[in-house]
């Protein structure tokens, strides 16, 4: 048997293929990972070397649904990244509706992308605002009781970070979520 020797794909050509097999123009792509469009110009041109940046390394990978880890610029950070239930159920529902990450960010205003892609990526947490949870689960046809299931964990975690205790102040707390839900479901 022979041993194949593994050749490395440079990080660039691997973008450049990834744009074309997806039709998608460098400036959107540009956007989702929140640089310029002359440095997406320049990373596949090679005119600058590739990013070792490992914010930019992973919204890249996050919207080629690939591991950071298979750029070799890439440095495994000292810090893990936790992602939330919450986030992780997005994730699970988009791979179940078959959904690819470039079709879930352009169903979004472009402004709104890139923080999709670190909601992904997991640095930044889901929204508050209820319209904007909606509109996440709108995307991905998720049920009114998904969508007000996330929203209220996502209160709940509000409400814990910034000092309450959800259990001592449990009637409270239910009461509001009663409250919150009827509403939801007569709008």
């Amino acid at each position: 048997m022979k041993n194949k020797q593994i050749i490395q794909e440079k990080s660039s050509e691997k973008v450049a293929k990834f744009l074309e097999k997806n039709s998608l123009h460098k400036k959107d792509f540009a956007e989702m990972i929140g640089v310029t469009l002359s440095y997406v110009y320049n990373l596949i041109d090679e005119t600058i070397p590739f990013s070792t940046r490992s914010t930019t390394l992973e919204r890249i990978a996050v919207v080629m649904e690939v591991e950071p880890e298979e750029f070799e610029e890439y440095k495994i950070p000292q810090e893990p990244v936790l992602i939330d239930d919450s986030v992780q159920f997005i994730k699970d529902a988009l791979k179940s509706k078959k959904m690819s990450v470039v079709n879930f960010l352009k169903a979004f205003p472009r402004k709104k992308r890139l923080d999709i892609v670190d909601i992904l990526r997991g640095t930044l947490p889901l929204p508050v605002d209820y319209k904007e949870l909606s509109m996440i689960g709108q995307v991905l046809d998720l049920s009114k009781d998904d969508i007000y299931n996330i929203w209220e964990k996502r209160m709940k975690q509000i409400l814990e970070i910034n000092g309450m205790n959800i259990y001592s102040n449990a009637a409270l707390v239910n009461s509001m979520f009663d409250c919150a839900k009827k509403f939801v479901h007569f709008q």
